[in-house]
């Protein structure tokens, strides 16, 4: 039960590193689509 638990736990940190890379990159093209938006 215990080896389970552990690796539910890794399964979720890789979860939320990989929403927080998506997040990241959403963020990253909304700047650039601002800056191009300033920059005409």
């Amino acid at each position: 039960m215990a080896k389970q638990k552990k690796v539910q736990e890794e399964n979720l940190k890789g979860t939320l590193i990989s929403v927080f890379f998506v997040g990241l990159v959403i963020v990253v093209m909304w700047v650039a689509v601002y800056l191009m938006y300033l920059a005409r």
